[in-house]
């Protein structure tokens, strides 16, 4: 399956990713807009984190993709939410660099896990 630093590293970068997201949604204003895009990216970012963590703990390898699979779409869409605060958030506490790297971070995650799932998936076979 994935060795156990690697699991340990991925563990520990989507837990970061999490935190992350937790204080950029500390930026935004209290607009509409923003809190509903805020509810949804910290359900979905944290979702990354905490699902990451429930995979490597699976009994087994269809477990570990089913759990991968969420990580995947919660990844997927916590980019969404980063380029919706990014075109349409005008918070001025709002660090867009850092809305950028976290956006960054969720497509390199998404791509990660996907090809996980791929690996894995051809081992079940």
């Amino acid at each position: 399956m994935i060795k156990e630093q690697e699991h340990k590293d991925l563990k520990d970068r989507t837990r970061k990713f999490s935190i992350r997201v937790i204080k950029l949604i500390k930026q935004l204003d209290n607009t509409t807009g923003d809190r509903e895009i805020g509810k949804q990216l910290i359900r979905s970012g944290m979702s990354v984190g905490a699902n990451t963590r429930a995979a490597f703990r699976g009994r087994s390898k269809k477990e570990f993709v089913a759990k991968l699979g969420v990580v995947i779409e919660d990844a997927d869409e916590s980019s969404f939410w980063f380029d919706m605060l990014n075109e349409t958030s005008d918070s001025p506490k709002l660090n867009k660099q850092e809305l950028n790297i976290l956006n960054k971070e969720a497509v390199e995650l998404t791509s990660i896990f996907a090809s996980i799932t791929q690996k894995v998936k051809k081992e079940i076979k």
